[in-house]
């Protein structure tokens, strides 16, 4: 398991399939779940498949990790699972101490899917609320190079996502030898992060995380990520010697830009896809590149910092086609979160049509994934031919749940840059 890019070849990644435990989720408590819309699951379901059955064909059915399969595989390595996770749960979501009996009567299997969904479906019996951004992996977790970061989400929300994920890396049998070698990085433990003298708080989640390079780690201040836990962040990484830079990017603390991967992502050498108010013409944000010696350099805008230190030559498709009102309704809808299959080769959303349009003046093919399916029927070889190619998927629903193809993967290994 190895990324220190954005870009290269993606050889494994995690994903969850949006759960059912989103068709719970009612007018009243959306807000309060993180979601700002009421999708209809069953559509949302379908586009998913599409997606899911994508990253199967590109990389590999076997390298597509499920969230639920990982956490079922490691229930069955724990030995004391009441004591190392069922406890936690229970305790947060103020459920009689009984509840922990009851859940560790459970197969792995079943216990696996009512921790996700909240719902144990055999009893027809709702135990918690559901936890629907589990769908959005990339924030749980954080490969640098061969450490892999544990995310502490800024809201109460995720916190039984943060107690699953930190079971699944400290008990799955495939992180056992990154746990035993130092190099799992949690935020949620407090030996590693211990609190700050003036309470200041710690959350990071790993949308705002971003390997741009081989040597310069991005983290965004955000609405989600608190400037202490970059400076805790910045710390651990130097002391461990990861990269040489550790960026601090700085982004209007507003809902509709919660991450920098809402913002910006790179699809190739020299492409960035990006909301141009911010990114490019440098409105409301500022970038702070510290240097493993403790030097540091200013940047006006994102834009000055990725010319500067990444590639001068770096092409700007903008989202919308930097032009109002476009920008902002397809910033929203994730036409900036796209995740790179290899150089040139990414996902992104079909309905973000200005945006693509974009790209295919900067001499990109747009695909949708049907045609893509099509094609490769008709000539195996074809997947592994493709170049400076957009593929799209469906996303009336998808796209509501604000997160795009970024979002909803978590590379745990990518081609060294």
């Amino acid at each position: 398991m190895y990324v220190d890019n954005e870009i290269t070849q993606l050889k494994k990644v995690i994903v969850h399939f949006p759960d059912e435990g989103i068709s719970r989720i009612s007018p009243k408590d959306a807000e309060e779940l993180l979601f700002d819309d009421i999708v209809f699951y069953p559509l949302m379901n379908e586009e998913y498949r599409v997606f899911l059955r994508l990253l199967h064909l590109l990389i590999g059915e076997e390298n597509v990790l499920e969230v639920q399969d990982l956490l079922e595989e490691a229930i069955k390595e724990c030995p004391d699972i009441d004591h190392e996770l069922l406890d936690k749960v229970v305790d947060f979501e103020e459920l009689p101490q009984s509840y922990t009996s009851y859940l560790q009567g459970l197969s792995p299997k079943r216990l696996s899917k009512v921790l996700i969904t909240g719902y144990l479906k055999e009893d027809e019996r709702i135990l918690f609320d559901p936890i629907p951004n589990y769908m959005f992996t990339r924030d749980i977790a954080v490969m640098i190079k061969d450490n892999i970061l544990l995310s502490k989400a800024a809201k109460e929300a995720r916190h039984r996502e943060n107690l699953l994920s930190q079971f699944i890396f400290n008990f799955h049998p495939m992180f056992s030898k990154m746990k035993s070698d130092g190099r799992v990085i949690d935020l949620n433990n407090l030996e590693q992060f211990p609190p700050s003298r003036r309470a200041e708080r710690v959350s990071a989640e790993g949308g705002d995380i971003m390997m741009f390079g081989p040597e310069h780690l991005l983290i965004g201040s955000s609405e989600r990520t608190t400037p202490y836990a970059f400076e805790s962040i910045k710390n651990k990484i130097f002391e461990k010697g990861i990269v040489e830079h550790v960026v601090q990017v700085t982004i209007p603390n507003e809902r509709s830009f919660m991450h920098i991967d809402t913002l910006f992502t790179r699809v190739d050498q020299d492409t960035v896809v990006c909301y141009k108010p911010i990114v490019y013409d440098g409105i409301g944000s500022n970038v702070i590149v510290h240097h493993t010696s403790g030097t540091k350099r200013v940047y006006a805008s994102i834009r000055n910092f990725i010319d500067a230190e990444i590639n001068k030559e770096m092409n700007y498709i903008f989202s919308g086609g930097g032009v109002s009102p476009y920008q902002e309704r397809e910033q929203w809808t994730d036409s900036s979160n796209l995740v790179a299959i290899r150089p040139g080769v990414a996902i992104s959303y079909d309905r973000n049509l200005k945006t693509l349009n974009e790209f295919e003046k900067a001499g990109f093919k747009v695909l949708d994934a049907d045609d893509v399916f099509k094609y490769s029927n008709a000539n195996p070889d074809y997947v592994s031919q493709l170049q400076k190619t957009i593929i799209t998927i469906p996303s009336a629903e998808l796209s509501r749940a604000r997160g795009g193809s970024h979002c909803m993967t978590c590379p745990i290994n990518r081609a060294k840059s």
